[in-house]
């Protein structure tokens, strides 16, 4: 035979194992086994603690940083639709979830799902694209909670230097509050799950407790004539308001990475994703609603502090300074669920081989995976205290809108593919639902700023070569080929 032909066949060959290696799937009983095992983490969680989780992670940053200047720059008194339009999006997206999520209770969310549908490939690129997401938002959380306290602290009188509670990019040398804080989180999430959760229970009180304080406060100062005209941008300010607030909804997602730690994930996961959602949606329209009908929202701009600033504009100046405390127990809360997010994934990644095993390392004594938590402390303490809120937040919402639009497709994938396995949640009119899902996303992806997307272009290819060249060789679906499951 030619030479050149023998070249070719073994060519074609060898293309043919690659793809077959990268699309191959991990089969859900393998999934579920291995929450049974040594590098199990321990069940303590319920349909409670999960919503509190959910409305802890996403009732925070968004509702008292990002609101002002979402209306000041884009939206105006319209912010109540850019509410409305992200939490469309996040509605279709989280019925995906949780139909993931009752299928398959595992940790890592998104990427596990991935690895259950769309194949090894696929599930390196969502987590990969979750260890942007998680990093960032960690990273810019912190950064809004150094700045409340850093307000509050010269309210009453102390002024710490502006070298430290300010990025080099913001004319400072080091955002020291942003970095205690984390180093407080990790320490905490070291400690254990149902530590965790109860702490994030009280926490969550609080911050409930100060957002209706607002909403007595404020409801009777609103001014009709504030919401004229109600949308000065048009619907593209709208729309792009949208895509800014959308990190107000980040949060519910995390809700899933819990999974392995539930003791009843079949009815608990769904419960927890979509009441976290429902609750959040109503409380940001009727806060967005109130903050703009109180003050004018073109004096929102460049406030970091929207809702305690609206209170002070209204003489209630005792009310201003605990909505400030509110809301530092509220980013307090987003950076608790933040981080536990971030490091069940780093956890899954680690145990499926596609990450180096010694990141999965797991606490035998409060069975937490304790070298994750503290590479996610040092990572986003580094990111918090020398990187500017502008940049990481943007990154934090084309990573979430990504995965979203992922995660929506596996769900068409695996009923296809899949039709004979138990749903004990069943996300309504597939495939209807997953496509609004990834139009809704891929339309608040296409406002966000280019400079924004080529970040995220470059932070994909970074993950593909990693992929290919560690990764795929160090998989654990190496070790026994019967129980891939090549996509047919």
């Amino acid at each position: 035979m030619n030479i050149k032909i023998i070249v070719k066949i073994k060519y074609k060959e060898r293309v043919s194992v690659i793809l077959k290696s990268i699309f191959r799937t991990k089969p859900i009983s393998s999934l579920i086994k291995e929450t049974q095992g040594e590098k199990s983490l321990n069940k303590a969680l319920g349909a409670f603690e999960l919503t509190m989780l959910g409305i802890g992670a996403i009732v925070g940053s968004g509702i008292f940083v990002l609101t002002g200047e979402a209306a000041a720059k884009f939206s105006g008194p319209a912010l109540v639709l850019s509410f409305v339009a992200a939490g469309f999006a996040c509605a279709f997206a989280a019925l995906c979830y949780a139909e993931f999520a009752a299928i398959v209770p595992v940790a890592g969310s998104a990427y596990t799902y991935g690895y259950a549908a769309l194949g090894e490939v696929w599930a390196w690129i969502i987590g990969w694209d979750l260890i942007l997401e998680y990093a960032v938002a960690i990273g810019a959380v912190a950064i809004g909670w150094s700045g409340y306290v850093t307000s509050l602290m010269n309210n009453i009188g102390i002024k710490l230097p502006s070298a430290l509670v300010n990025s080099p990019y913001d004319g400072g040398i080091i955002n020291l509050p942003a970095i205690l804080i984390i180093g407080v989180i990790s320490l905490l999430l070291i400690t254990g799950v149902k530590e965790s959760a109860r702490f994030n229970n009280i926490i969550v009180i609080i911050k409930l407790g100060v957002i209706f304080l607002f909403i007595f406060l404020a409801v009777g100062h609103v001014k009709p004539a504030n919401w004229h005209p109600f949308m000065p941008n048009g619907f593209s300010g709208v729309m792009q308001g949208a895509a800014y607030v959308f990190f107000a909804y980040i949060g519910f997602d995390a809700v899933s990475t819990a999974a392995e730690e539930v003791k009843n994930p079949q009815k608990d996961l769904p419960k927890g994703i979509i009441a976290s959602l429902v609750i959040c949606t109503i409380l940001y329209i009727v806060v967005s609603a109130i903050l703009t009908g109180t003050v004018p929202y073109m004096k929102f701009a460049g406030v970091s502090a929207p809702v305690a600033f609206a209170l002070q504009e209204i003489g209630i100046n005792w009310g201003s300074a605990l909505v400030s405390v509110g809301a530092i127990f509220g980013l307090t809360s987003v950076l608790l669920v933040m981080m536990f997010g971030q490091t069940r994934i780093f956890f899954a990644m680690s145990r499926d081989g596609l990450l180096p095993e010694v990141i999965g390392g797991i606490n035998k004594k409060t069975k937490t995976p304790i070298n994750s938590t503290l590479i996610v402390g040092v990572v986003t303490a580094l990111i918090a205290g020398f990187l500017p809120i502008e940049i990481v937040s943007e990154l934090t919402n084309i990573g979430t809108l990504a995965a979203f639009i992922i995660v929506s497709v596996g769900v068409i994938v695996l009923r296809k593919r899949r039709p004979d396995i138990n749903r004990p949640f069943k996300c309504p009119l597939v495939p209807i639902t997953p496509m609004i899902s990834v139009i809704a996303c891929g339309a608040l992806i296409f406002q966000l700023q280019t400079a924004t997307k080529i970040r995220f272009v470059v932070w994909f290819v970074l993950g593909l070569i990693v992929y290919m060249v560690y990764g795929r060789y160090h998989s654990t679906m190496n070790q026994d080929e019967d129980i891939s499951e090549i996509a047919e």
